[in-house]
């Protein structure tokens, strides 16, 4: 079977894919090991907007981590306020692996982390709180990789 890992889950992992290499077993169904890994990234036009679009998803896992309860993706304002205090500027807001940047900065950073499991695909999750700045993010990514839209 192919083998998917969540990198934005735990981004660490690049030995369990390996592992799953070595200990991969050919069948009818695939006779190469076959490896994707997903993780997080947030493009925008420039690295100060992605930063600013960020600030709600690290706001999210910083109370996961801290309250272990999930809360609906705050708006960037109110994330920022939230990271501004002592209790939001915990390091543990930042321990996840988050790509953020312009296109160029995530194209970079998403071939590192393929390179760095070995993986032939990504897939990418995006959140944030603007459902435009999601999309926007997503068609900057297929830009840098120049991918163009299904008719």
């Amino acid at each position: 079977m192919p083998y998917v890992f969540a990198d934005f889950i735990n981004s660490e992992g690049a030995h369990i894919a390996e592992l799953y290499r070595e200990r991969f077993a050919p069948s009818a169904r695939l006779q190469e090991p076959r490896l994707m890994v997903a993780t997080w990234a947030l493009c925008a036009e420039t690295q100060e907007e992605a930063e600013r679009l960020g600030t709600s998803s690290r706001m999210a896992l910083s109370l996961l981590r801290t309250t272990g309860k999930t809360i609906p993706v705050p708006t960037v304002e109110t994330a920022t306020r939230f990271l501004e205090q002592p209790a939001g500027s915990l390091p543990i807001a930042r321990r996840r692996r988050m790509t953020i940047g312009t296109k160029q900065t995530v194209r970079d950073g998403l071939e590192a982390i393929a390179r760095e499991y070995g993986a032939e695909e990504v897939m990418i999750v995006t959140i944030t709180h603007s459902h435009e700045a999601r999309k926007r993010s997503y068609e900057l990514v297929a830009d840098a990789f120049g991918l163009q839209p299904r008719s």
